[in-house]
């Protein structure tokens, strides 16, 4: 058979480049010292947890060692193709503080390895499928969708493998005069590689992450080229990974059942392959057993979960690190207020089994790690939450910037010696400081005194109220009301003889604040009055009354 005639029929574009001619065009990376690594999605529009654990995993890997991170879109389906998926990819990523050197969307001088679409490399691929042709490496295949499913129909009943492989490989050995009527005739058809392999030999495999893993030779012939001229993911990724250099790849062990096909598509296309590191499955314990998260059952996979309720998002990056490298958290315990991209990460240190992923864990990191946000860091925190998820009326909230940061002084213990420790989330911070608006104070008048007592109470300390005073000077005004509306104003006279009074001092405050904040525990309550300001108070308490 001519294969070169051959090739011209399958391929006859006339304006590929030699092959050879790309290692020119895209050369070893020089002065890159450590890994190049990539995220290459889909875009799909959907970017989930175990995206962000590989991209992390690969953002560390390349600039722990002075190396390149960079993102390439695998966009050979077309049909799953989602409008504005790559910038919500590098949206989301960036929330988490992970950032590309190079890639699609990227502005940089590093971007001579693209086009980092996969469609946009068409020719590239076609190049190396036409020279796969002329080797008697690969063939046409025109089997419809009909014949392959009664192959694999035949294929299942006698519990064997099913593919494309050995005698159900029908268009493996067609003749040339077959193959050019059939594309005369209109026939559409794939490009299959021609597979060297068998099942009965068995190749050792150096994983970066598992060891040494033993896989079967490919004996499938799959398809490199699909019916419109674009490529698989196999063929395309093999390409694409040896002309943008790239030296390491880490993917989900999902794709280990891939290996053996990736190993052979290196080797016939002459090229040395990248370290390959399979990660282990995120899980999730569920009713006293482990299972992988899931898309459908855990809203937690979902990367807009974590953004939209608003975890601080260097708590999501820190605790991943957990779980990528076993011995980060006790780095971090020994480093606690060092940046965790200071921790040397290293891939033989993941995890050659299913990682566990607890939310409580993670809620318990976001709380700490917000509070040891200084008084302008909390503000741009939430202020970052308000601005993408919160209503009106919390942004209006937030453009009076001295206002919020005196109120989370308060709230949150920001720039005090007692911080507050539990809230994880931006909503709840948010949700926290209603009470100091107006429009979003909705009062529980839930007093537990009759109507006369509390109203007493009410009128009595808002003649007395002057904003000058200072917390002892406000504090000796609550005790002066007391013996007034029958309280005890001392905690012993209330402890020695309970039965003379209503209740103690402390139920005085609990009316005060109760009107003030609606609820019947809060921070200082004097200074809470303070940030008011003397009208808003004063109002308060008036509207409060029974």
């Amino acid at each position: 058979m001519d294969l070169k005639k051959l090739a011209e029929i399958l391929i006859p574009d006339t304006d590929l480049l030699p092959p050879e001619e790309y290692e020119n065009i895209y050369p070893e990376r020089s002065g890159v010292k450590g890994e190049v690594t990539r995220l290459a999605p889909s875009p799909t529009g959907f970017i989930h947890l175990g995206n962000l654990y590989s991209a992390l995993a690969d953002e560390r890997a390349a600039h722990t060692t002075d190396g390149v991170f960079y993102l390439r879109i695998e966009d050979t389906d077309e049909k799953r193709k989602v409008d504005g998926a790559v910038e919500s990819v590098i949206r989301s990523l960036k929330y988490f503080g992970i950032n590309f050197d190079e890639g699609a969307e990227i502005n940089s001088p590093l971007n001579i390895y693209g086009p980092y679409y996969q469609r946009q490399r068409a020719k590239i691929y076609r190049a190396f499928a036409k020279r796969l042709i002329e080797q008697g490496l690969a063939y046409p295949c025109f089997c419809t969708e009909d014949e392959l499913n009664a192959v694999r129909e035949e294929q299942t009943a006698q519990k064997l493998i099913t593919g494309y492989y050995g005698k159900y490989a029908k268009c493996r050995n067609l003749t040339f005069e077959q193959i050019e009527a059939n594309v005369k005739a209109g026939k559409p058809y794939v490009i299959r590689l021609k597979s060297q392999g068998s099942t009965e030999n068995k190749i050792l495999f150096k994983d970066a992450i598992k060891g040494e893993v033993t896989v079967t030779e490919n004996d499938q012939d799959v398809v490199i080229l699909k019916s419109d001229g674009i490529p698989t993911y196999h063929f395309a990724h093999a390409i694409d990974d040896h002309f943008m250099r790239t030296t390491l790849v880490i993917r989900g062990e999902e794709w280990l059942s891939s290996l053996p096909v990736h190993i052979e598509l290196h080797k016939v296309l002459g090229f040395k392959p990248p370290r390959y590191a399979h990660t282990c499955s995120l899980m999730k314990m569920d009713g006293g057993t482990k299972r992988k998260l899931s898309k459908r059952k855990d809203p937690e996979l979902s990367l807009d979960y974590y953004r939209k309720a608003g975890y601080f998002p260097k708590a999501v990056v820190k605790y991943l690190m957990t779980i990528l490298n076993s011995d980060f958290e006790e780095w971090t315990l020994k480093n606690p207020d060092a940046d965790y991209r200071n921790f040397k990460f290293r891939i033989e240190k993941m995890g050659k089994s299913g990682a566990l992923f607890d939310l409580d864990k993670l809620n318990d990191l976001s709380r700490t790690e917000i509070s040891k946000l200084s008084e302008e860091e909390c503000f741009e925190f939430l202020k970052g939450w308000v601005d993408e998820f919160g209503t009106d009326k919390d942004k209006a909230h937030f453009k009076d910037k001295d206002y919020i940061i005196k109120v989370l002084a308060l709230i949150m213990g920001v720039g005090g010696k007692k911080r507050r420790k539990d809230i994880e989330r931006a909503e709840q911070g948010v949700r926290l400081i209603d009470y100091f608006f107006d429009d979003t104070f909705a009062p529980e008048y839930n007093y537990r005194f009759d109507k006369k007592t509390v109203n007493c109470v009410l009128e009595k300390f808002a003649l007395s109220y002057d904003p000058a005073d200072d917390n002892s000077a406000w504090f000796a005004k609550v005790k002066a009301i007391a013996p007034a509306v029958g309280f005890a104003a001392e905690m012993s006279e209330y402890k020695a003889h309970p039965e003379n009074y209503k209740g103690n001092v402390s139920d005085v405050a609990e009316i005060l604040r109760i009107a003030i904040t609606g609820m019947p525990n809060s921070p200082d309550l004097c200074t809470i009055m303070g940030i008011l300001g003397k009208e808003r108070s004063l109002a308060r308490l008036n509207a409060a009354k029974i």
